[in-house]
């Protein structure tokens, strides 16, 4: 058999992905990927990979990996108190691994979701351009669906980087409970009333169970909403509004309370109200946020959203530079 690592446990939800299925969305197709891309991209970039390779992600619980050949390895992101060969694993550094080591994961202590990125990447056959795994029909990654115990995952060709290569302390992520989220308003914000609106800004809102990759629903306050005239193609709802495309971090309102936040696995439009979209980094966020976490929203203009997204390109940079 060609290069592989064996999946001895799945861990509680673990899926192969990448920086995700783009330039599909004009079909309905969401772009899947990894839900902290900053996370993903160090990971990769830790061993020596393209950044774009695929790698793992876990929620929470991650999974337990015996290798078959000499490769390199590294965990990003949440973090979930990896060993190796039953020694503690360092975050955010490459660790060298031989034929029969084995990776494991505790549970979670901070963030929600790490990250395992391995030497040559998750080598699996790539579906409209991409190896992430879209569980919702079953396409992409292993099989389309979650690690289980016993998988085995194919590994491509390369020579990895050395071991002991780190990201320096201050431009490593830190996950805290409760975060702040920056957010364009827009697209149907027209159907709130402005003090719904403002406290939709104020409110500290609260994870809920209903949390994944789909989208996160948030539970704290109730919004009211314009009253209206219903108009020809919308549903009855106040929340309903003519079916519209909705961008990647959209943040909806069905029924005026718990906003669900869309994801790299939502549905790409309908007819629920869209208030705001979180800007392209702070999905990140949401990534590493768990279920209790508080999510607090503030509202930027394009100018920031663009700002934020220049800040974390140049900390990318710094990190390609101090590992090279």
């Amino acid at each position: 058999m060609s290069a592989h690592v064996k999946v001895l446990a799945g861990g509680l939800s673990t899926t192969i992905q990448d920086l995700g299925r783009t330039g599909r969305y004009a079909i309905g197709m969401p772009p899947s990927g990894a839900m902290d891309q900053f996370s993903f991209r160090v990971a990769n970039l830790l061993v020596g990979n393209a950044e774009g390779q695929a790698a793992l992600e876990a929620t929470y619980i991650g999974p337990t990996l015996e290798f078959t050949d000499e490769r390199t390895v590294a965990v990003t992101g949440g973090d979930a108190a990896a060993t190796l060969n039953g020694e503690p694993v360092p975050m955010w550094t490459s660790v060298r691994v031989a034929p029969g080591d084995v990776l494991s994961f505790g549970m979670i202590s901070t963030g929600a979701r790490p990250y395992v990125a391995i030497s040559g990447g998750v080598a699996v056959p790539e579906y409209l351009g991409s190896r992430s795994t879209y569980t919702l029909i079953g396409l992409g990654g292993h099989e389309g669906r979650t690690l289980a115990d016993g998988d085995v995952l194919p590994l491509g060709e390369g020579p990895g980087a050395a071991e002991g290569g780190s990201v320096p302390d201050d431009l490593r992520p830190g996950f805290g409970s409760d975060v702040e989220v920056r957010a364009v308003v827009g697209l149907c914000s027209y159907r709130l009333t402005e003090a719904a609106l403002a406290s939709f800004l104020e409110t500290p809102w609260k994870v809920t169970k209903d949390a994944d990759r789909v989208g996160y629903r948030l539970r704290g306050g109730s919004l009211d909403f314009v009253e209206r005239e219903q108009p020809f193609g919308a549903g009855s709802d106040p929340a309903n509004v003519v079916d519209l495309g909705y961008p990647l971090g959209s943040v909806q309102v069905p029924g005026g309370d718990e906003p669900i936040v869309l994801l790299g696995d939502a549905v790409t439009g309908g007819g629920y109200v869209t208030i705001a979209t979180v800007v392209s980094v702070d999905r990140d966020l949401f990534g590493q946020a768990k279920t209790g976490d508080t999510v607090r929203f503030r509202s930027v203009g394009i100018d920031e959203a663009l700002a934020a997204r220049g800040e974390q390109t140049r900390r990318l940079d710094r990190i390609r530079a101090a590992l090279t």
